[in-house]
């Protein structure tokens, strides 16, 4: 049987940029996407650390190395430029869910990868 398994996390991160004027998605530094298992398109959950607001969108690459988290469209009115925010994606596995977890430092710089048992809010 095929179960929705979380599959990446990045941790703490800090919404650098909030575009209401751009088409929906969260614009994620190209570094962080890849430490992170992500693919561009791909759907993620934003989950708002600063105001507990949740929400669905897909990843559009960002420069890589710039640090930037960039809320686009719509949901610029729901999460704003710094908030620290938790981003997720998750995949259909009929295994055992291995998942990434990174942790970033307060300029969205890679920190390290976490060991699922060692995540503490």
């Amino acid at each position: 049987m095929k179960r929705l398994l979380l599959k990446s996390m990045i941790l703490k991160a800090r919404i650098t940029q909030a575009d209401l004027r751009y088409v929906g998605s969260i614009t994620i530094d190209e570094d962080l996407i890849d430490r992170a298992n992500l693919s561009e398109h791909e759907n993620v959950n934003v989950i708002d650390r600063t105001n507990g607001k949740r929400l669905e969108t897909y990843v559009i690459k960002g420069e890589r190395g710039s640090g930037v988290i960039c809320m686009n469209g719509a949901a610029a009115h729901l999460i704003n430029k710094g908030d620290l925010v938790d981003i997720t994606a998750f995949s259909w596995s009929t295994g055992e869910a291995d998942p990434v977890f990174i942790e970033v430092d307060g300029n969205n710089r890679f920190v390290r990868t976490l060991d699922a048992g060692k995540v503490i809010g």
